[in-house]
């Protein structure tokens, strides 16, 4: 294992690690999003309702509630870089497996891929988050992260058109009406498409494995801040930890319905492209990150940056389930000058949801983190644990959405998730004693 830095080691040596940091963020991000594309792409492969089809999140993300711990103890055994190499090994097993699952067209061995690509990336988050947080002073922690996120989500925003370009390029009309009158020959075809993207996929996780091992990637003091005094026995009582893994579980929910979700609301309402919808909840995660990476802590309090997510994507929601889906007027004004295909209007506050809430995760860890001194990798693999959200809220949405048969008003299942983040940026955080 390699030596602890001391403060002037870690800020002469901190680049290179970070930048191999951001990679990784970036393939967070690439196999996270792809999902956005893969649920409406499996609905009509896999002959399935919203409801079914959203057991892809739950796939996914449920790995981060049932590996955490255990991916934490992999890790406090390995160090940092042998676990991330690690989890990238498990993540490029869980590409291939992908492949006997689109030329069977198989949909439990989908939901097995995902669930051990999500595996592999419980490791690789456990690591690298509080590794972000604790590399450099915990003021500015939101703005390392906002940077991380601003990779992460910038790999949102590719993948969608990657997925199209790979995968639907040359069917011509890809709509909803379109595909559904496919034969079960032309569905077998559609299916064995996937094998190529994941492939890709998992030979490049294959050479980042290389790149971590030989990369100089010092090991930081998880427990920085041991001269905090405290008679606390565990993490459960800290309730900024705790109310902070909750804030995650709503965040990411949101996070995953907003992303995740839109694609099938485009595919319901004929939007053409609703394989590339994804993306523009992504751009305007971007413009987020933006925010944070440049205000946060200057202009912008990690505190204030969670109250106006909270505010502004309450908002949003309510401008979703207000609007109607036979106007674009929204998109029109905002970039309909540039080319770029307009969306309805409740489809573009689903987009702008990624705004209002970007900032909830880098602003929610660093709080969150705050005092718990030698229970920080507990709480790090708790809140890692919140991740969850995103496999149990989309699934909300998705049984409100089949039973009603209106998805546009089962969107006010993220209302008291904003509100949540909300109390937690207003009074959660300061908490120190239930």
């Amino acid at each position: 294992m390699e030596a602890i830095m001391n403060p002037i080691e870690k800020k002469r040596n901190t680049f290179f690690p970070m930048l191999v940091i951001g990679i990784l963020f970036f393939i967070f991000g690439f196999v996270t999003w792809l999902n956005g594309s893969l649920i409406p792409f499996l609905k009509i492969i896999c002959d399935l309702n919203d409801f079914q089809a959203l057991f892809v999140t739950f796939a996914f993300y449920i790995a981060y509630t049932v590996m955490a711990l255990p991916m934490a103890f992999v890790l406090k055994k390995t160090g940092y870089r042998n676990g991330m190499a690690f989890g990238l090994l498990i993540m490029a097993a869980g590409s291939l497996i992908f492949i006997p699952a689109a030329l069977n067209a198989s949909y439990p061995l989908f939901l097995f891929a995902l669930f051990v690509l999500g595996t592999g990336l419980t490791i690789l988050q456990t690591a690298s988050n509080p590794y972000v947080v604790l590399v450099g002073p915990i003021e500015s922690a939101a703005m390392r992260i906002s940077i991380m996120g601003l990779i992460n989500k910038g790999a949102g925003v590719i993948v969608p058109i990657v997925f199209t370009a790979l995968v639907l390029s040359d069917l011509g009309s890809t709509s909803k009406d379109e595909l559904a009158v496919l034969s079960s020959e032309q569905i077998q075809a559609l299916s064995e498409r996937l094998v190529k993207p994941y492939l890709y996929m998992a030979i490049t996780a294959f050479c980042l494995i290389a790149l971590v091992k030989f990369a100089h990637l010092p090991e930081i003091e998880s427990e920085q801040d041991e001269k905090t005094e405290t008679d606390k026995t565990g993490i459960m009582q800290f309730p900024q930890a705790i109310l902070g893994a909750m804030a995650l579980f709503a965040y990411v929910g949101v996070e995953v319905i907003a992303g995740d979700t839109i694609g099938l609301f485009g595919s319901d309402l004929q939007v053409s492209n609703f394989a590339s919808l994804t993306s523009y909840t992504m751009v305007f995660m971007v413009i987020g990150y933006l925010i944070g990476a440049t205000c946060i802590p200057r202009y912008l309090s990690q505190k204030n940056a969670l109250v106006g997510s909270g505010i502004a994507g309450s908002l949003c929601v309510v401008a979703i389930l207000a609007s109607s889906a036979e106007s674009n007027s929204m998109a029109d004004i905002i970039w309909g000058w540039s080319g770029i295909p307009v969306i309805p209007n409740p489809i573009f506050f689903v987009a702008l949801m990624g705004l209002a809430h970007a900032l909830v995760w880098p602003s929610v860890w660093p709080l969150a983190l705050d005092g718990l001194g030698k229970f920080t990798a507990q709480g790090s693999a708790l809140l890692i644990m919140g991740i969850s959200g995103g496999a149990i809220l989309p699934l909300v949405f998705g049984q409100i959405s089949e039973s009603t048969g209106d998805m546009q008003n089962a969107y006010w299942v993220a209302i008291p998730c904003y509100l949540f983040i909300l109390f937690y940026a207003l009074k959660g955080h300061k908490m120190r004693n239930w």
